[in-house]
């Protein structure tokens, strides 16, 4: 079936170049390009390889592809008993080589183990040496570690699929033994020819694209009607409409307990203890934030004075203002804070309420 794909893709190849020669030079420059940048991510060696065989290759590698975490992929031939196959020494059924992705992904983005339960949606675990219309040893399907420490696991999900089934699952799961680059033609061949052939569902893409969506954000900003609700008269109209709170008169000024300061709107921690000082201004004052990635500093020219205004990251508050006036032992600066701007969590309470990392902070003297 695949055959007669590659015979169409190349007749409309040769339709292409006679359209023009121009057309042909801008497409080849962007596939050099891409592969490139596809060598740049495949030879990163902070990432880890694994390889599938699911039949035919070019699907499999799209599925893949979708992935969030997946950061490079390349079809080729693995497992076989020549040298340098050619596609068409493959399919003549005598080098014992498999059509399988070579996948690359950042194990901080995703687990192995989600990437084999989703190459387990691609295939029939149990039919031997044959994918959708695809038939011939070529398109058994396989998992292929390269990794020692891989074993163990992609072999016990192997097993854990077999009690799903009456009939013997017949996935390999063996060391990688060799692997061979396919001819380019093969690479990227669903991205070059959307409408090309495929075993695989196309509903199937679009579920690998949301498999493994981005983690939601611990720590995120509330419109101002949800504010208004949670928050204080004061404390909304300092975080929200740049107020200040009297000197001396406010929660914190004086709180000398070890603990962690947060963003009254998000509960993301923006100061430690460690780092307040007693500035005689009356309010909560600290030589630094935990950091200041956490905060934005902005110029704030108001009520008469040239200030520095500082501003949580995420919930974008009003938390008050940075002046040259601090301890210089301690870098010179103090953050002069709005109690109504923060929530104090005590040391004892940090951990349950889900501070935990940051109590080895409180030691740092």
């Amino acid at each position: 079936m695949k055959n007669i794909f590659i015979v169409l893709g190349i007749i409309l190849g040769i339709a292409v170049f006679a359209a023009g020669s121009g057309l042909f030079k801008n497409t080849k420059s962007r596939e050099l390009t891409k592969e490139k940048e596809n060598q740049k991510i495949m030879d990163n060696k902070n990432v880890r390889e694994i390889y599938f065989a699911g039949g035919c290759f070019w699907g499999t590698e799209h599925f893949f592809q979708q992935i969030r975490g997946v950061v490079g992929t390349e079809v080729g031939y693995a497992n076989g008993n020549t040298q340098n196959p050619t596609y068409e020494e493959v399919v003549s059924h005598t080098t014992g080589f498999a059509e399988t992705v070579k996948i690359k992904y950042d194990p901080e983005q995703v687990d192995l183990k989600l990437l084999i339960d989703l190459y387990f949606k691609t295939i029939d675990p149990t039919s031997l040496d044959q994918q959708g219309n695809d038939r011939g040893n070529q398109y058994r399907t396989g998992i292929y570690f390269a990794n020692k420490e891989d074993e163990a696991l992609v072999k016990n999900e192997v097993l854990k699929l077999s009690k799903n089934y009456s009939k013997p699952v017949v996935v390999e799961t063996v060391v990688l033994k060799n692997f061979y680059k396919a001819e380019d033609y093969h690479q990227d061949y669903l991205d070059k020819n959307p409408g090309g052939y495929c075993h695989i569902e196309p509903g199937l893409f679009e579920m690998a694209k949301n498999a493994n969506p981005l983690p939601k954000a611990k720590y995120q900003k509330q419109d101002k009607k949800a504010l208004k609700e949670k928050l204080t008269a004061e404390q909304y109209n300092v975080t929200q409409e740049n107020g200040t709170e009297r000197p001396f008169q406010n929660e914190y000024w004086d709180e000398t307990r070890e603990g962690i300061y947060v963003d009254i709107t998000t509960g993301e921690p923006l100061f430690i203890s460690t780092d307040k000082f007693e500035s005689g201004c009356g309010w909560p004052s600290f030589s630094k934030p935990i950091t200041k990635k956490l905060i934005d500093e902005k110029m704030d020219k108001s009520a008469g004075m040239v200030r520095v205004e500082v501003r949580s990251k995420t919930g974008d508050a009003h938390l008050g203002h940075v002046f040259t006036d601090g301890p210089a032992d301690k870098g010179g600066l103090r953050y002069c804070i709005n109690s109504a701007s923060l929530k104090f969590i005590p040391k004892a309470e940090m951990e349950k309420k889900g501070y935990g990392d940051y109590i080895s902070l409180l030691d740092k003297k």
